[in-house]
């Protein structure tokens, strides 16, 4: 009867506006602003922590002079004192009673009871989550580029189309991108970008996004844009979110949550559309024919994945590169005979396998299988091949565009804009749809090991 009284009567807005005010973020501004918002809907709140208990109950009720009561619980809930205080936050309507007064020790009493059966049932609404991060290029930037003077943004309609809001986000994509939904099948809140001033207080404990759209393995890679957060930048990012942190928990449990998080990084697909053949006789096609190109964007990556986890990363995603010569962009620029380019299939037939077999020597190395290789090109060919069998009318034209394929340039208010996003494999000339992210993440989830290897991420939730 307490579990169904518990979970049935659980107010979001309420829960997310005391949240707000607990964090000291935007939403309720202070103590009697919060308890008038409780006495309108008639209900008492209780936010539990692993550290303390916050009370708020309509004035009135229960006969009490004061609004609310804060009461210290660390005897009969010890913590260490660099824990990090984890909140369940439930709404309890004024006609619920544990005692019968409110006055003096009945009054301390009926409180105490209340927060016991908190206690006794909080596994049974609240989810615990694994902290993610994210490295990488575009395809999983979700709004760092905002607050970078760089071309490469995402920041304007009718980016973010789809999204909830309904506006752009700095996403490369018409609504969620990958991190997005891998968040959601690992019940987490979405990661925020490392440089939006929203990440503070507990929303960093949920992680940070760090990727920029337009960079890549090598710091030469994307210099067109101007000002990106290349990767050695973004693991100095890194560095720095883990000393914000610790200040917030300690070193110990800054520790145990960057080694027990999930991290996915998705980077080399610029190296070769925005290096290698950005330009006919480009400096490092001049510089290297393209296997021993390959051979060094594999290299360098590797000395990339080492310093992550240096930096304490042990689950760690790593995507291969898709078919490059197959976007609509390459389509419309060097398609074969109409098909895709047969120069860039190529070099992602050379760079994937070699990246699998970088892995794999890592992974042996450090003993663990740490980095987890995701085959996205074959998560991408299945939908490009057949679109119709995914639900797409096309997986060779863009959904916002112009040009041929709608491939060239970048998608703005005046490009052509399909009607129905949710047909389209592609939603610019560069970035899969909204529904092609989730069949890609549906793959990371559950995907056999012609997918992910060694295991999927399901295998991985259910190991740690």
């Amino acid at each position: 009867m307490i579990l169904g009284f518990i979970t049935e009567l659980v107010d979001q807005s309420i829960q997310q506006k005391a949240l707000g005010f607990f964090n000291g973020s935007a939403g309720i501004e202070s103590d009697d602003e919060l308890v008038e918002l409780v006495a309108r809907h008639n209900h008492h709140l209780v936010i539990h922590s692993s550290c303390f208990w916050w009370y708020f109950t309509p004035k009135g009720s229960f006969n009490v002079d004061k609004v609310y009561k804060r009461v210290n619980l660390s005897v009969l809930h010890p913590h260490p004192s660099n824990a990090f205080c984890e909140l369940s936050i439930v709404l309890v309507p004024s006609s619920f009673h544990f005692g019968t007064s409110m006055a003096g020790s009945s009054s301390f009493n009926s409180f105490i009871a209340l927060g016991l059966v908190l206690i006794l049932f909080d596994n049974a609404f609240r989810t615990e989550a694994r902290a993610f991060f994210v490295f990488g290029d575009s395809l999983v930037d979700s709004g760092n580029n905002n607050y970078l003077v760089t071309t490469a943004r995402a920041d304007l309609p009718p980016y973010g189309i789809d999204y909830p809001t309904h506006r752009p986000t700095g996403r490369f994509s018409n609504g969620l991108n990958i991190p997005d939904m891998i968040s959601e099948q690992i019940g987490s809140e979405p990661s925020l970008p490392y440089l939006s001033p929203e990440l503070r207080g507990r929303r960093l404990l949920v992680g940070a996004n760090f990727a920029s759209a337009g960079i890549g393995i090598l710091n030469d890679t994307g210099v067109q844009f101007l000002d990106v957060i290349r990767m050695f930048r973004q693991f100095k990012y890194f560095q720095e979110y883990q000393r914000r942190v610790r200040g917030l928990i300690g070193a110990g449990q800054t520790r145990r949550l960057i080694n027990e998080a999930l991290v996915l990084i998705t980077v080399g697909g610029n190296d070769f559309v925005n290096n290698y053949y950005l330009v006919p006789n480009s400096i490092r096609s001049r510089q290297y024919p393209l296997p021993q190109y390959v051979k060094y964007l594999v290299s360098e990556y590797r000395k990339l994945l080492l310093k992550l986890y240096k930096l304490g990363a042990r689950r760690v995603l790593v995507t291969g590169t898709g078919p490059l010569g197959c976007i609509p962009a390459e389509l419309a620029m060097r398609g074969t005979d109409g098909g895709c380019s047969t120069e860039l299939q190529r070099a992602v037939a050379l760079y994937n396998p070699q990246l699998i077999q970088m892995l794999r020597g890592l992974n042996s190395k450090l003993g663990s299988d740490v980095f987890i290789a995701a085959n996205t090109l074959q998560m991408h060919m299945d939908f490009i091949s057949d679109p119709q069998a995914y639900g797409f009318v096309t997986s060779r034209i863009a959904c916002c565009g112009q040009g041929p394929n709608n491939g060239l340039g970048l998608c703005t208010v005046l490009s052509n804009l399909c009607p129905n996003r949710d047909r389209y494999a592609f939603w610019d000339a560069f970035h899969p749809s909204q529904k092609a992210n989730r069949l890609i993440v549906q793959q990371m989830m559950f995907g056999s090991t012609e997918y992910m290897t060694p295991m999927n991420l399901s295998t991985i939730m259910e190991l740690d």
